[in-house]
């Protein structure tokens, strides 16, 4: 059975306060190391995920892993690597098709695991807002089941509009969720938990308690997407 290796951490840590080509290079096998433990471990998250939700069945878990290399083009911070492995585990490509999956972040100090629809299309978001104007009743009862509120404690309120959204009534009782610009449900993870042997089981655990939440997002996709 697949897990997070110390190592692994252990090099993330060293490469935030060495974040330069030099050291990477120097570090080039415990990088190496570092990335082929996660991506086993990626590959036995999505056999569990598959249990409960086959739309990921196809993915390839050396796809679904992020490079570690940052586009510094457009950026302040010049700093040529992240310090973090991630990794995308959803069905569909982008924009209209953009489906809500799941996310796994691993970063000593800074994991999480995380789901739902982030930064969408404009046509994407508009038919997500309008399932949950329409739906709302719906929408609540999923958001504030008990295992939802335990293991995500509402959604993330990162990316919010301040007025309404263009074409959606500011009187609409379901405006504080219409002003979101992403939907993500959002679990933060200690390093112990994060390095336990136990931790493609914990990851499949919480990440099932999001099915409900990720249907209603992908419920206005158009058909066989």
């Amino acid at each position: 059975m697949a897990q997070i290796n110390k190592e692994t951490l252990d090099f993330l840590a060293k490469l935030k306060k060495n974040n330069n080509r030099d050291w990477f290079n120097a570090n080039k096998d415990k990088y190496i190391a570092a990335h082929e433990n996660v991506t086993a471990f990626v590959a036995e998250v999505i056999s569990k995920i598959i249990t409960f939700d086959k739309s990921v069945a196809h993915l390839d878990p050396k796809k679904s892993v992020f490079r570690i290399y940052r586009d510094v083009r457009f950026s302040k911070n010049k700093d040529p690597y992240k310090t973090n492995f991630g990794a995308s585990m959803a069905g569909g490509g982008k924009g209209l098709t953009s489906k809500a999956g799941y996310y796994l972040h691993i970063e000593a100090g800074g994991a999480f695991l995380a789901g739902g629809v982030y930064m969408p299309e404009s046509e994407r978001l508009k038919l997500v807002r309008e399932d949950i104007s329409m739906e709302g009743k719906k929408f609540l009862k999923i958001i504030s089941d008990k295992a939802f509120q335990k293991n995500f404690k509402g959604l993330s309120e990162e990316d919010k509009l301040k007025t309404a959204p263009k074409g959606f009534d500011k009187e609409d009782p379901m405006m504080e969720y219409l002003q979101y610009k992403s939907f993500i449900a959002y679990h933060e993870v200690s390093d112990k938990v994060l390095l336990s042997p136990k931790y493609a089981s914990y990851c499949a655990d919480i990440f099932k308690s999001m099915v409900p939440f990720n249907n209603f997002l992908n419920a206005s996709l158009p058909p066989g997407k």
